[in-house]
């Protein structure tokens, strides 16, 4: 690449439906710091109430289509059709969403263009590339504007209440399929005071589906992914499937359907029948709703239709198009992440490294040449298989170890129970009793607990070591040498409670604050 200051060209959306725009101007400064000169086209971010002026105010140049579209580096939403496509120059670098499984003619038009194609939806899914993945950040979008489009429908509150004049029960969501759009829809529905339920056939994201406020519903159906996306079921497994979201879709008032599989048309999750056996007034939200097929029998794309048994079924193909500023901001950062990741030198001149699999992954064409599709990448989740054992040299004789030295510190410590109790204060008995009990009662409470409630319930334990360290200084004082020094340990372990509770509650806290951004 030359060494001259490259520009980065945002193009108003040729689309009529897209109500976003590829950089939003919170990005545009990044941008530069990259060495870019950033040339936004005349109202290109006008339908997400992102103005000229804002632009301008980040450093920002406002030009007219042809030198948007004629920049060195050209980065849009989508394909554009064939009018745009002819004001980018030969040997630019066009950076959007292409989805060439679907689109395969694609490949021939940027070849003969002799421009250099990076697919943003063709992100590999690993860790390191995540940054990039507008999948993601559209999708987190999309399943957070799905529970607010369903609440909406539902026409009554999500959270359960209590008043004067009645009890209202919580509704329950049930959300299938828990990938980024899944858990985004769980921990927004949980959030709003809703009973969530979510079902996945890959079992690893139990735990993402429970801490955020869900109950993981398994399915007897299970996946391995190696991809990072689900695979579609054989139709045995469809049946078996489908016959749990009909059960569960019944028990409930919202129900949330995500699944799409790349390349192919989106599963059949709930049947007519299925859709049949629900409840009057609850609501369905399709995210797999496309031209190519539908999460349900009776979805109609981008249509909210109501069923005989008065069901609705929300088909909006585009929800995060809803939400066009934020959308616009957070598919600007994966740009800016993937300027960042191709700059190293941050001089305004992209350096592609075809070695890197984030780089592979996304190339469509190289100045021309057809580099889809890449190499595979594999991605899975399952636990890594643990490292042979190393034979020892010779096998030693297993050592027997005497019962008595594994029980020693337990049988110490009885005694020691005995003997406090032997020499405390008859008055004392009833104490030791209540002691006992309190002990067994903890126990079993404590382990009932979820561990998504383990640090409230810390608070409280802080508070019950605080009534401990009163009620021990005003025994220390009885006179009573037993007494003072079973106090004085009480006052030990109830201070370390309360500082050890305190300093792992803040370290918790700093996990969950934002760093500055650089």
């Amino acid at each position: 690449m030359s060494a001259k200051r490259m520009t980065i060209g945002i193009p108003k959306e040729p689309f009529e439906y897209q109500m976003r725009v590829s950089v939003a101007p919170q990005n545009v400064e990044r941008l530069l710091k990259l060495g870019y000169d950033v040339l936004v086209q005349h109202d290109a971010g006008a339908k997400a109430d992102l103005y000229d002026q804002q632009y301008e105010a980040q450093g920002a140049r406002i030009v007219d289509a042809a030198e948007a579209w004629g920049a060195d580096v050209v980065v849009c939403m989508n394909t554009p059709p064939s009018e745009q496509l002819s004001l980018i120059k030969r040997g630019a670098l066009l950076i959007t969403r292409v989805n060439p499984r679907a689109n395969p003619q694609l490949l021939d038009t940027f070849s003969q263009m002799g421009i250099t194609v990076l697919a943003l939806d063709c992100v590999p899914r690993i860790s390191r590339a995540q940054s990039l993945d507008v999948l993601s950040s559209m999708m987190s979008i999309a399943g957070y504007k799905a529970v607010v489009e369903a609440a909406d429908a539902f026409g009554r509150l999500l959270p359960g209440q209590v008043t004067a004049a009645g009890k209202m029960p919580p509704a329950r969501v049930y959300v299938i399929g828990a990938g980024v759009a899944g858990l985004s829809a769980i921990g927004t529905a949980s959030s709003m005071g809703a009973v969530v339920a979510a079902t996945d056939v890959r079992p690893e994201v139990y735990d993402q589906v429970e801490s955020l406020g869900g109950q993981f519903i398994e399915i007897p159906v299970k996946q391995e992914s190696t991809d990072g996306y689900a695979k579609e079921m054989s139709d045995d497994e469809q049946v078996i499937a489908q016959r749990l979201y009909a059960e569960q879709a019944a028990q409930s008032d919202i129900v949330i359907t995500t699944a799409q599989i790349p390349g192919r048309p989106s599963p059949l999750l709930l049947t007519e029948e299925a859709i049949a056996g629900m409840k009057p007034g609850s609501v369905i939200v399709d995210m797999g709703a496309s031209e190519q097929g539908s999460n349900t029998a009776l979805t109609k794309v981008d249509e909210a239709v109501q069923t005989e048994n008065g069901v609705t079924i929300l088909g909006y193909t585009n929800l995060a198009n809803r939400l066009p500023a934020q959308a616009s901001q957070m598919f600007g950062q994966n740009v800016v992440n993937l300027m960042k990741l191709i700059t190293p030198a941050k001089d305004g001149c992209y350096q592609l490294d075809e070695e890197d699999e984030v780089v592979r992954g996304m190339t469509i064409t190289l100045d021309g040449q057809i580099m889809w599709p890449p190499p595979p990448v594999s991605v899975s989740a399952a636990p890594a298989a643990p490292a042979p054992e190393v034979a020892p040299a010779a096998e030693a004789e297993p050592v027997a170890v005497p019962r008595w030295k594994k029980l020693w510190w337990k049988v110490a410590l009885a005694a020691l129970a005995i003997v406090l109790i032997a020499f405390a204060p008859a008055s004392m008995a009833n104490h030791f009793i209540v002691f006992m009990l309190a002990i067994v009662v903890g126990f079993y409470v404590i382990t009932a607990v979820t561990h998504s409630l383990h640090t409230p319930l810390m608070s409280v334990t802080n508070a019950i070591s605080g009534i401990i360290i009163v009620g021990a200084i005003l025994l220390a004082g009885t006179g009573n040498p037993v007494v003072t020094v079973l106090a004085f340990i009480a006052m030990i372990i109830a201070s370390i409670n309360i500082f050890g509770g305190f300093l792992v509650t803040h370290r918790m806290l700093k996990m969950f604050q934002r760093s500055s951004d650089e």
